[in-house]
């Protein structure tokens, strides 16, 4: 058996939220054989309702109504659903920090930079909601999102969710047809965007674009355009236009409050590629994906409310969903726009020193870009507060892990982590409390009842199969847009191996317990 490139210390296993939640459970459950990691997993897909209410009583997520039952409709993994007694509000548990404490770090490629404390992103928020809810949005109603990955995206989103409605976002790099053919399925209310945004030293207007975009989407009755890079740009060309400062100007002394809607409410629309043409929207619900992204940033990524933050991703990609889930335990977002090589490859390591961040996410295809360019961050960065690197996107190869510990950082915890846009989540990530093996995933997710099998439905390891879940999780989609009666939607992830979730992902589980991850065979249908 291979030794692993990294153990953690006895000091950071006695540190993490999972060791504080493994004798949090053994407490609550009198389970004496809950003492570290794999017995945690065990335990949380054998009993998973008590474990998920545990994850909700530790990460202290707000709602009302009576929480059990936690699970019906358990017996067929189609027809489960979570906390039907339950409502809440995302932006509520996002937000339940107002303090001087800084909730948001902002820098842009060009410089442009800003800095938010939470009590700060609330009153943004409660003003953008007010003028959200003036625009007639309410519970049900989608607002969408054009934009770079700047502080206005995150404080819309967090005011369409307030309301009780849904918010899709797609990067502003995308064409008018391709944002067409995924706004335009959900019919939004109000479009937000930006002006202009930046990228590998060039300038891109947007107003052309977004002026076509809303002249063929009939049900956009405004677009808010934020000024990033141009106060002064004309937006007269587009139907319904207003600026970012004007359409919140009348609701300075608004005051922020929280529509509760159903454990299962659409929360987020992220659009998948399809193999039969237009992009699929997936619904995603406000409970499922709460619960699922505190229990991934807490117990596995092991966030706390002194990091620092840092997802390298656009507004079109989950990652930005996931990362500022990271709000509700409390941290800094380091939110960046732009190129993550500009000016030079190793921009986002001066962006890691400046900001100390702590958490630092990025793309496997960023690391061997990195890696290939011959950058030693090891000898020109300090790096202190670097913890954990993560990465996602595509399997992370053996050589880049060499890369990470030889080049970046001796002591870090290297997670290269499975994502999905079916989830919204990960199914597959790292654990504060396991070692990192060259190649592999350290875990699959607390939870998460995820085997792999081969073509006959048979679990198998050491062998690469289809990965699929075996029982109920709570962020499981809630359905498919425009699939009314959800065919479609059951074709995709039942068909496969019947009674079990299967989304397309091959992997094979290893000795160690770990995942070795394959790259997807095809689009959803």
């Amino acid at each position: 058996m291979a030794l692993p490139v990294w153990e953690p210390s006895a000091e950071r296993i006695e540190r993490a939220n999972l060791s504080r939640f493994i004798k949090f459970a053994r407490n609550e459950t009198g389970n004496v054989d809950l003492i570290d990691h794999h017995s945690l997993h065990h335990w949380s897909i054998a009993d998973p309702e008590r474990f998920w209410m545990l994850v909700w009583d530790f990460c202290g997520i707000r709602g009302r109504g009576e929480r059990t039952p936690v699970l019906v409709g358990g017996k067929r993994i189609e027809d489960a659903r979570w906390f039907p007694n339950v409502r809440l509000n995302f932006a509520q548990n996002l937000l339940r920090y107002s303090d001087d404490r800084t909730a948001i770090l902002f820098r842009g490629e060009t410089g442009a930079a800003r800095e938010i404390s939470y009590a700060e992103l609330n009153a943004e928020v409660a003003r953008f909601a007010a003028a959200l809810q003036a625009a007639g949005v309410g519970i049900g109603d989608r607002v969408a999102g054009l934009l770079p990955n700047i502080p206005e995206a995150a404080i819309a989103m967090l005011a369409t969710t307030a309301l009780g409605a849904t918010w899709s976002s797609v990067s502003p790099d995308l064409g008018v047809d391709a944002v067409v053919a995924r706004f335009g399925q959900i019919e939004p209310r109000v479009l937000v965007c930006a002006a202009s945004y930046a990228f590998g030293g060039r300038r891109f207007d947007c107003i052309e674009k977004v002026a076509g975009v809303a002249a063929r989407i009939d049900s956009i009755s405004r677009v808010v355009v934020a000024p990033y890079l141009d106060a002064e740009s004309s937006i007269e060309p587009i139907r319904g236009a207003v600026g970012w400062n004007d359409f919140v100007a009348p609701h300075a002394g608004a005051k922020l409050a929280f529509t509760s809607v159903p454990f299962d409410h659409p929360l987020y629309v992220l659009f998948a590629p399809s193999a039969a043409g237009a992009p699929i929207g997936i619904v995603h619900g406000v409970g499922g994906t709460l619960i699922q992204h505190l229990k991934e940033l807490v117990l596995h990524t092991d966030v706390r409310r002194e990091d620092h933050v840092f997802y390298y991703t656009t507004c079109g990609f989950l990652m930005w969903n996931w990362l500022l889930s990271s709000l509700a335990a409390g941290a800094t977002l380091v939110l960046y726009d732009g190129s993550p090589s500009y000016p030079h490859a190793g921009a986002l390591f001066d962006l890691a020193d400046e900001f100390e961040i702590s958490v630092f996410g990025t793309s496997a295809k960023w690391l061997a870009a990195a890696r290939d360019a011959g950058i030693k961050p090891i000898d020109t960065h300090k790096l202190l507060n670097l913890r954990t690197i993560l990465s996602a996107g595509s399997p992370l190869e053996p050589d880049t892990y060499d890369f990470v510990y030889r080049d970046i950082k001796h002591r870090v915890m290297l997670s290269s982590i499975g994502v999905g846009i079916d989830t919204a989540s990960c199914y597959a990530l790292g654990s504060p409390l396991l070692p990192v093996y060259r190649g592999e995933v350290q875990c699959r997710g607390l939870g998460l009842a995820i085997e792999v099998l081969d073509e006959n439905g048979n679990s198998v390891r050491d062998e690469v199969g289809n990965m699929a879940c075996t029982a109920p999780f709570p962020s499981m989609p809630v359905r498919w847009w425009g699939d009314n009666d959800g065919t479609r939607f059951r074709a995709a992830y039942f068909e496969r191996a019947p009674g079990n979730w299967c989304h397309g992902e091959r992997a094979s589980i290893t000795a160690n317990d770990g995942l070795v991850l394959a790259p997807r065979q095809a689009s959803l249908s």
